[in-house]
Protein backbone atom coordinates (compact mmCIF):
# COMPACT_ATOMS: atom_id res chain seq x y z
CA UNK A 1 0.00 0.00 0.00
CA UNK A 2 1.49 3.57 -0.63
CA UNK A 3 1.67 6.21 1.54
CA UNK A 4 -0.79 8.75 1.12
CA UNK A 5 0.98 11.89 -0.42
CA UNK A 6 0.80 15.14 1.61
CA UNK A 7 -0.39 17.54 -0.96
CA UNK A 8 -0.10 20.60 1.48
CA UNK A 9 3.21 19.73 2.09
CA UNK A 10 3.82 19.60 -1.30
CA UNK A 11 2.37 22.84 -2.25
CA UNK A 12 4.46 24.79 0.54
CA UNK A 13 7.46 23.60 -0.75
CA UNK A 14 6.53 24.87 -4.38
CA UNK A 15 5.80 28.14 -2.54
CA UNK A 16 9.49 28.12 -2.01
CA UNK A 17 10.36 28.31 -5.47
CA UNK A 18 9.70 32.45 -6.33
CA UNK A 19 8.24 32.71 -9.92
CA UNK A 20 6.96 35.79 -11.99
CA UNK A 21 3.71 36.53 -12.53
CA UNK A 22 2.38 36.57 -16.13
CA UNK A 23 -1.69 37.04 -17.83
CA UNK A 24 -1.96 35.02 -20.84
CA UNK A 25 -4.17 37.22 -22.97
CA UNK A 26 -5.97 35.84 -26.78
CA UNK A 27 -8.81 36.84 -28.81
CA UNK A 28 -11.14 34.53 -30.40
CA UNK A 29 -13.59 36.23 -32.79
CA UNK A 30 -14.52 38.84 -30.82
CA UNK A 31 -13.80 37.12 -27.14
CA UNK A 32 -10.72 38.32 -25.32
CA UNK A 33 -9.40 36.02 -23.41
CA UNK A 34 -7.45 36.48 -20.47
CA UNK A 35 -6.28 34.50 -17.30
CA UNK A 36 -2.85 34.42 -14.67
CA UNK A 37 -0.39 32.21 -14.58
CA UNK A 38 2.72 31.33 -12.69
CA UNK A 39 3.66 28.34 -14.59
CA UNK A 40 5.63 30.10 -17.35
CA UNK A 41 9.19 29.01 -18.62
CA UNK A 42 11.42 29.26 -21.18
CA UNK A 43 11.98 25.92 -23.30
CA UNK A 44 14.00 26.23 -26.32
CA UNK A 45 16.32 28.96 -28.54
CA UNK A 46 16.24 27.36 -31.33
CA UNK A 47 13.40 27.26 -32.03
CA UNK A 48 12.01 30.13 -29.91
CA UNK A 49 9.57 28.25 -27.57
CA UNK A 50 8.06 28.87 -24.39
CA UNK A 51 5.74 26.93 -21.89
CA UNK A 52 2.56 27.83 -19.75
CA UNK A 53 0.44 25.65 -18.02
CA UNK A 54 -3.75 26.13 -17.05
CA UNK A 55 -5.49 23.70 -15.03
CA UNK A 56 -8.16 21.69 -16.67
CA UNK A 57 -10.99 23.04 -14.22
CA UNK A 58 -10.46 26.92 -15.39
CA UNK A 59 -13.33 27.51 -17.29
CA UNK A 60 -12.03 29.06 -20.61
CA UNK A 61 -9.73 25.82 -21.05
CA UNK A 62 -11.99 25.09 -24.44
CA UNK A 63 -11.16 28.40 -25.71
CA UNK A 64 -7.85 27.96 -24.86
CA UNK A 65 -7.04 25.10 -26.86
CA UNK A 66 -8.80 27.07 -29.87
CA UNK A 67 -6.24 29.98 -29.86
CA UNK A 68 -4.54 30.84 -32.85
CA UNK A 69 -2.14 32.68 -30.94
CA UNK A 70 -1.54 34.36 -27.10
CA UNK A 71 0.78 37.18 -25.72
CA UNK A 72 2.39 36.37 -22.38
CA UNK A 73 2.25 39.21 -20.38
CA UNK A 74 4.90 39.22 -17.57
CA UNK A 75 3.46 41.41 -15.19
CA UNK A 76 5.29 44.62 -13.81
CA UNK A 77 6.01 44.66 -10.17
CA UNK A 78 3.14 47.69 -9.47
CA UNK A 79 0.72 45.26 -11.78
CA UNK A 80 -0.69 43.15 -8.46
CA UNK A 81 -4.50 44.22 -9.34
CA UNK A 82 -3.92 42.92 -12.48
CA UNK A 83 -2.95 39.16 -11.56
CA UNK A 84 -5.55 39.24 -9.38
CA UNK A 85 -8.45 40.68 -11.85
CA UNK A 86 -7.57 37.88 -14.18
CA UNK A 87 -7.16 34.98 -11.80
CA UNK A 88 -10.93 35.20 -11.38
CA UNK A 89 -13.61 33.61 -13.28
CA UNK A 90 -15.37 37.13 -14.15
CA UNK A 91 -17.03 38.14 -16.87
CA UNK A 92 -15.95 41.96 -17.10
CA UNK A 93 -12.17 40.99 -16.46
CA UNK A 94 -11.66 43.70 -19.62
CA UNK A 95 -13.40 46.24 -18.54
CA UNK A 96 -11.47 49.24 -18.48
CA UNK A 97 -8.25 47.36 -18.84
CA UNK A 98 -6.76 49.07 -22.73
CA UNK A 99 -4.09 47.27 -24.61
CA UNK A 100 -0.78 48.62 -26.17
CA UNK A 101 -1.32 46.21 -28.93
CA UNK A 102 -3.70 43.75 -30.51
CA UNK A 103 -2.06 41.33 -33.16
CA UNK A 104 -3.53 37.85 -34.26
CA UNK A 105 -0.85 36.76 -31.68
CA UNK A 106 -2.90 38.16 -28.83
CA UNK A 107 -3.05 41.57 -26.34
CA UNK A 108 -0.35 43.39 -25.10
CA UNK A 109 -0.89 44.62 -21.60
CA UNK A 110 -0.09 48.33 -20.69
CA UNK A 111 3.26 48.80 -18.36
CA UNK A 112 4.24 45.50 -18.70
CA UNK A 113 7.98 44.25 -17.94
CA UNK A 114 7.90 41.93 -21.31
CA UNK A 115 5.46 40.37 -23.27
CA UNK A 116 5.96 37.04 -26.10
CA UNK A 117 3.72 37.12 -29.19
CA UNK A 118 3.47 33.30 -29.84
CA UNK A 119 1.49 30.98 -32.39
CA UNK A 120 0.47 27.15 -30.69
CA UNK A 121 3.41 24.81 -30.92
CA UNK A 122 1.68 21.92 -29.09
CA UNK A 123 -0.97 20.94 -26.38
CA UNK A 124 0.05 18.05 -23.98
CA UNK A 125 -0.90 16.23 -20.76
CA UNK A 126 -0.07 17.54 -17.50
CA UNK A 127 -2.15 16.14 -14.82
CA UNK A 128 -4.29 18.28 -13.21
CA UNK A 129 -2.99 20.86 -15.88
CA UNK A 130 -2.56 20.99 -19.69
CA UNK A 131 0.78 22.08 -20.91
CA UNK A 132 0.91 24.59 -23.63
CA UNK A 133 4.01 25.12 -25.67
CA UNK A 134 4.13 28.65 -28.01
CA UNK A 135 6.79 29.47 -31.05
CA UNK A 136 7.89 33.21 -30.08
CA UNK A 137 7.09 35.01 -33.31
CA UNK A 138 7.83 38.53 -31.41
CA UNK A 139 8.73 39.57 -28.11
CA UNK A 140 9.24 42.99 -26.36
CA UNK A 141 11.26 43.94 -22.28
CA UNK A 142 11.74 46.83 -20.73
CA UNK A 143 14.62 46.53 -18.02
CA UNK A 144 13.84 49.61 -16.19
CA UNK A 145 11.02 47.65 -14.78
CA UNK A 146 10.97 45.23 -12.69
CA UNK A 147 8.74 41.73 -12.35
CA UNK A 148 6.18 41.14 -9.99
CA UNK A 149 7.21 38.02 -8.09
CA UNK A 150 5.33 35.06 -6.42
CA UNK A 151 6.52 33.55 -3.66
CA UNK A 152 5.42 31.74 -0.15
CA UNK A 153 1.59 31.80 -1.50
CA UNK A 154 1.52 36.05 -1.51
CA UNK A 155 3.07 39.52 -4.07
CA UNK A 156 6.76 39.98 -2.86
CA UNK A 157 9.35 42.55 -4.12
CA UNK A 158 12.65 41.59 -5.82
CA UNK A 159 15.34 43.44 -4.64
CA UNK A 160 19.15 42.73 -5.60
CA UNK A 161 22.34 44.48 -4.37
CA UNK A 162 24.05 41.93 -7.23
CA UNK A 163 25.75 43.65 -10.22
CA UNK A 164 23.91 43.47 -13.30
CA UNK A 165 26.79 41.54 -15.24
CA UNK A 166 25.50 38.24 -15.49
CA UNK A 167 25.99 36.55 -19.26
CA UNK A 168 23.09 34.94 -20.57
CA UNK A 169 22.67 31.89 -21.22
CA UNK A 170 23.97 30.84 -18.03
CA UNK A 171 26.44 27.81 -18.16
CA UNK A 172 24.19 25.93 -16.17
CA UNK A 173 21.21 25.68 -19.06
CA UNK A 174 23.60 23.54 -20.95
Amino acid sequence: MEPVFDVSAFRQALGQFPTGVCVVTSVIGTDRLGVTISSFNSLSLEPPLILFSIARRAAGLAQWKLAQGYAINVLSENQADLSIRFSKALTNKWEGVACDRETEHGLALPGTAAVFHCVPWAVHEGGDHLLFIGRVMSVRSFRDRRPLVFNKGRYAALESDMPDNASWPLAMHY
